[in-house]
């Protein structure tokens, strides 16, 4: 009798559910032009479509082995409460990443002040949801704004999130307006720590790397996500080299494949070393769940199941099933839950 692999589920630490929507559109030739498209996508969501789009969303996720997710959400407080809705509907875990923004974007997803920003995150709290504290970027928020989220996320043990060195213009315009990168400014704001999650760090540089290191941050790839915007490749090796942990995320979720991330992940790294077998199987899984668990602050997940019969593992041995799966499978190799193999 064959039985499913029963194995620990994925984590995605950064998904921006509303952009499923742009799937297959050929919008604009670098990532600026790109966000454009976006925006407007954003601007047309209400806290229906949310509902319905991020219920859909999250059951593409569960169903690909993601069995909690982390939503970098920016469409506003009642779109908050629609998403978690949507996730609860899905069986997929929960956290909502509350952007403060106080500049650029849409005025749907700014906030007037970081106090008005703080009381939303606080009635989200209230409300049972699981929070974690996200300045959207250092271009949105000032560093006056990050101070002062640095100083609650940590008084109040919550995760912070963060993107940050995604592209070379960002970078441009922070040393114009701090003369510090990034990164750089993440630190001397109080914004980095063992609960900072800091999303692509794709043109981070060497310092900004120490910095990650020495405060304890985590880095959140997205892989094919970083693939289609043209954003570049993460420094994998001197990431890897250095200890700073590693999740992943499907992002704009252009793809909901966790397998397709830590693959990618691993690819790149090999690019860049030369030499295969960068990241052990232990490290991508680790990757794949407990780095982005606990990036979201989740003490439990829950596990998934996959098929030992599927075409994609005939004729592997049970001891290589996990490396298998990071190596050359699909999320259609996942089971859907509680429901075991067919017809064993």
């Amino acid at each position: 009798m064959t039985r499913a692999v029963t194995l620990p589920g994925l984590v995605n630490a950064h998904s921006h559910a509303f952009q499923r929507a742009l799937r297959g559109r050929a919008a604009g030739d670098d990532f600026w032009s790109w966000r454009e498209g976006m925006l407007a996508e954003a601007a047309a969501q209400t806290p229906q479509t949310v509902r319905d789009l991020y219920a859909e969303t999250y059951r593409e996720m569960r169903a690909a082995g993601f069995t909690a997710v982390g939503e970098f959400h920016y469409l506003g407080p009642d779109s908050a409460l629609a998403a978690a809705e949507a996730a609860a509907e899905a069986g997929i875990g929960f956290v909502c990443l509350y952007v403060a923004y106080a500049r650029g974007g849409l005025e749907r997803m700014r906030q007037p002040t970081v106090t008005a920003y703080l009381e939303q995150v606080e009635t989200l709290r209230a409300r049972g949801i699981g929070v974690g504290v996200a300045p959207h970027s250092v271009r949105a928020c000032p560093r006056d704004w990050l101070v002062e989220l640095g100083r609650y996320a940590a008084a109040e043990g919550l995760p912070l999130h963060v993107h940050a060195d995604e592209q070379p213009r960002e970078i441009e315009e922070c040393l114009a307006e701090h003369r510090l990168r990034p990164i750089e400014l993440l630190a001397d704001s109080g914004c980095l720590g063992a609960h900072t999650t800091v999303v692509h760090a794709t043109h981070a540089n060497g310092a900004e790397l120490d910095l990650l290191r020495d405060s304890g941050s985590t880095i959140c790839a997205c892989p094919t996500t970083e693939a289609d915007l043209g954003d570049g490749f993460l420094p994998a090796v001197r990431v890897r080299h250095r200890g700073i942990p590693l999740c992943i995320g499907s992002d704009s979720n252009v793809r909901i494949d966790p397998f397709e991330e830590l693959r990618e992940l691993e690819g790149i790294a090999r690019r860049q070393e030369g030499r295969r077998g960068i990241f052990a199987t232990d490290e991508l899984w680790a990757i794949g769940g407990a780095n982005g668990a606990r990036a979201l602050g989740l003490e439990a997940w829950d596990e998934i199941e996959v098929d030992p019969r599927h075409r994609s593992l005939r004729g592997v041995a049970p001891e290589h099933v996990r490396a298998a799966l990071v190596a050359g499978c699909g999320a259609d190799v996942v089971l859907p839950p509680g429901r075991g193999v067919p017809g064993a």
